[in-house]
């Protein structure tokens, strides 16, 4: 039988979000935030041939330039204020969730709560500003060999490093707005709009290839039909669980007896979401950049990189699949399902698992079933991004239909259509507790009632 809690999600109506004054708030924040983003992206960094600029990129967009444009919203094509995105800070956050496992005094500041926390994204905010430089001074320097820029020169690298710079750490700062006082992560959906602004061009890109011949129509019909296959399984496994049973004694609160009771715990097939496929493909950012802008032909290192590297590769391929594997069990096991936290806490709760000690005996139960989940978690993100990636490069079909396009679309849309149905929800409490409150008042000039004697 459903729960009440069920049973109000069940009639959830998203009628109910004319009712809700904060959420609407926050939708209105978010979309302004992210206009805003839009806006950036067309704002370009002084001192850049324009011209030469298309030229450049209409040469490589298919390749590693596609891979570049999905996490910028194509302000890396139009080398906007905003053509490093949000990547140095994703790179950052790596680094520091990583040296936070292995280095001491992090740990320890992982231990001490807010207070750590905190510091912690201090760290990371320093890294981002760090990285934005190198990478900035790396696309500054790669736009001036590769004869992009108007008047070359040290004022020319300055200026680009300096704007670049900022805008990163604007849009630092517009992800975490969006996140304290929006809807869904801001990261994520800046991520998000930028991949959906440019698909009405894929499109369109894609059918003119038909219209000219290129592709044949079953070779469209089949690409249409992939989409919504992985669409379709994006969706079934971001829904799938395992379900881990969990016991409450019988306990007794002064003279009243509670009855156990038992329920379960859900661990999601894949725990970490959209991360691991942006972790992976923020690594491979840097030494594609540098060779996109430069041609990669004054220097054997940034020749190989393009060659080796670049879009469809097979070495690209299994750097990215390595990493996509690496990040979902770290990106699991250390933020989104602490198993030494989640036996803790059901220890605390005197709840366990059946046939498993509480403490260490289910931490490690724990443990062994989600690196079990995790192999088909896993292997599943790195199939969804790599198998449309073959096929896009062996066929030559925009790079926006790609799988980790697809992956993120989708994930942050379910990510972000939860929080609002969290919101509802939580609406929808409030109001029935003002009304049982309501209920309670007496009505005035009602009878009062006969007084004992």
């Amino acid at each position: 039988m459903a729960s009440a809690a069920e049973q109000m999600a069940a009639n959830l109506s998203w009628g109910m979000l004319g009712k809700a004054t904060d959420l609407r708030q926050r939708i209105f924040f978010t979309i302004g935030l992210l206009i805003v983003y839009r806006l950036g992206t067309y704002i370009p960094v002084p001192g850049i041939d324009g011209d030469a600029l298309r030229d450049t990129m209409a040469q490589v967009t298919q390749g590693v330039g596609g891979m570049l444009n999905l996490f910028t919203g194509g302000a890396l094509s139009r080398m906007g204020i905003f053509a490093l995105g949000i990547m140095p800070y994703i790179s950052a956050s790596i680094i520091v969730q990583l040296l936070g496992t292995m280095y001491g005094p992090w740990q320890q500041l992982k231990k001490e709560g807010e207070q750590g926390r905190k510091k912690l994204n201090q760290y990371t905010r320093y890294g981002t500003v760090a990285l934005a430089i190198l990478q900035g001074y790396g696309i500054a320097v790669s736009i001036q060999a590769g004869g992009l820029a108007h008047n070359p020169g040290a004022f020319f690298i300055a200026s680009c490093v300096i704007t670049l710079v900022g805008g990163t750490m604007f849009l630092m700062w517009l992800g975490e707005q969006i996140t304290a006082r929006g809807i869904g992560n801001g990261i994520s959906l800046i991520i998000f709009v930028g991949i959906v602004a440019e698909v009405p061009s894929a499109i369109a890109q894609f059918l003119a290839q038909g219209r000219s011949g290129a592709l044949s129509t079953p070779v469209i019909l089949g690409i249409i039909f992939m989409v919504i296959a992985v669409i379709t399984f994006v969706v079934f496994m971001e829904r799938a669980l395992r379900k881990i049973s969990i016991l409450y004694p019988r306990r007794q609160v002064g003279m009243k007896v509670y009855e156990g009771g038992s329920s379960h715990l859900p661990i999601k097939v894949n725990p970490a979401g959209v991360i691991p496929a942006i972790f992976a493909s923020s690594i491979l950012l840097l030494p594609t950049t540098v060779s996109t802008f430069s041609g990669g032909s004054t220097n054997p290192v940034l020749s190989w990189l393009a060659a080796n590297l670049g879009y469809g590769q097979p070495l690209h391929l299994l750097f990215l699949a390595v990493m996509i594997v690496f990040f979902a069990y770290f990106y699991t096991l250390n933020v989104s399902f602490k198993v030494d936290e989640v036996a803790e806490n059901l220890k605390n709760q005197n709840a366990s698992v059946p046939g498993i000690r509480p403490g260490k005996k289910t931490e490690e139960y724990l443990e062994y079933v989600v690196n079990r989940i995790l192999v088909l978690g896993s292997a599943y993100l790195a199939a969804v991004c790599l198998l449309p990636e073959v096929l896009i490069t062996e066929l030559g079909v925009p790079f926006y239909f790609g799988g980790t396009s697809v992956l993120i679309v989708v994930s942050v849309t379910m990510d972000t259509i939860q929080q609002v149905q969290s919101h509802l929800l939580a609406q929808q409490y409030e109001s029935l507790i003002e009304k049982s409150q309501l209920r309670g008042k007496k009505k005035p000039g009602a009878p009062k009632a006969p007084a004992r004697r």
